[in-house]
């Protein structure tokens, strides 16, 4: 019997405490024990995003969240500035024309990510009431520099929308201090989720702009969640049991403490990268995300065969292929969440056996020996 290890980007492995609190009776929401969770909840998510701000949660996926974002907090006077640089950035351009906005798209090169200067000369023309940037793209496992558009964009009479699904609880993220306006994220990444559950943090800035514009949609009006958040409630049937386990997951993490989470995800992610090497791989981004990572496939390496044949069927361990022009040329792993030294330890050691099963010679163990040594400074 192999025992089942989920290390995709999404969703991720979920603790027994979560699953058990979620597998007892559901209640109604209507009441004030929904009320007291809820709160508690609201407060643990605003320590997550390290925000002072409102943080709304929305039933549906964070595509539903960041979708509300450029919805309800886009100015249609001006154009909208979004940063294109994997499959999740090609999204939100796709999702701002559904909306008839007026969308300047910056490609970057997959790998790569777009940069504070490019912002800057873009706004310095006054022409844009909004930019859409993805924190950490998954399809490429790329991080942008948040902190430096962020700065950038506060400058100007213009809102940051960030796409902060696979970085929010993973990678350091300060809402306040950066100036994101607005930070997305879902629940069945780091928050150690199912899915199906959107968190969006506000801020006053953002709320100026929403207060002021009628959104073409109904469910995901950001002003009918902000006017129930004041009583610690929803406009619409929330799902209960994910709030439910949510509350729990949102304690053990700041039990650990967030910046320790941030931390321990870096280290996770740099020893995952550093063994890769050393078996002769190849990471693949040239800006590389610590919540997941791309490892391109030495050649002759068989995808499908690799991930789901040996990796998942032999060796219990399921990590997620390459999108669009890397289909086929690359597997990405999962550092969110719930994941420890010995999760990673062990993938290494599937990597090595898997890499030898489809007919690649690697050095088995000197990955493992390498990750070990990094993993050593645990705690």
């Amino acid at each position: 019997m192999i025992k089942q290890r989920l290390f995709t980007p999404g969703p991720t492995d979920v603790p027994p405490e979560v699953l058990i609190e979620m597998a007892k009776p559901i209640f109604h929401h209507r009441t004030q024990r929904f009320k007291d969770m809820f709160a508690a909840v609201n407060e643990g998510l605003k320590k997550l995003f390290v925000t002072s701000n409102d943080v709304l949660t929305i039933a549906g996926s964070g595509t539903a969240g960041m979708e509300a974002a450029i919805a309800c907090a886009v100015p249609r006077d001006k154009k909208v500035l979004v940063a294109n640089g994997g499959k999740f950035g090609e999204r939100w351009v796709k999702v701002a024309k559904v909306y008839g906005l007026n969308v300047d798209e910056v490609k970057s090169e997959w790998g790569t990510a777009i940069t504070p200067a490019q912002v800057r000369e873009k706004l310095a023309t006054g022409q844009y009431g909004a930019v859409v940037v993805v924190h950490s793209e998954t399809s490429t496992a790329t991080a942008c520099d948040l902190a430096g558009i962020g700065a950038e964009v506060a400058k100007t009479d213009a809102l940051l929308l960030a796409d902060c699904i696979t970085s929010a609880g993973a990678l350091p993220l300060k809402v306040d201090e950066w100036g994101v306006d607005i930070a997305g994220t879902g629940s069945q990444k780091a928050l150690m989720l199912p899915p199906g559950l959107a968190n969006v943090a506000v801020s006053a800035k953002a709320w100026k702009v929403i207060e002021n514009l009628k959104a073409p949609c109904f469910y995901l009006d950001l002003k009918a969640y902000r006017k129930t958040l004041a009583k610690q409630d929803v406009p619409y049937t929330p799902a209960v049991t994910l709030i439910r386990g949510m509350q729990v997951a949102l304690d053990m993490i700041h039990a650990i403490g967030i910046e320790k989470v941030w931390a321990r995800t870096a280290l996770l992610a740099k020893a995952t990268r550093e063994a890769m090497k050393a078996l002769g791989m190849t990471v693949f981004s040239k800006q590389p995300s610590d919540s997941v990572t791309g490892i391109v496939y030495p050649e002759g390496v068989d995808d499908k065969k690799f991930r789901n044949k040996v990796l998942r069927d032999k060796w219990g361990s399921s990590v997620a292929g390459g999108q669009d022009e890397m289909e086929g040329k690359m597997f990405r792993v999962s550092h969110m969440g719930y994941t420890d030294p010995l999760d990673t330890l062990g993938l290494v050691a599937a990597v090595e056996y898997g890499m030898t099963d489809c007919g690649v010679k690697v050095p088995v163990g000197k990955g493992v020996a390498r990750a070990a040594e990094i993993l050593k400074d645990w705690n």
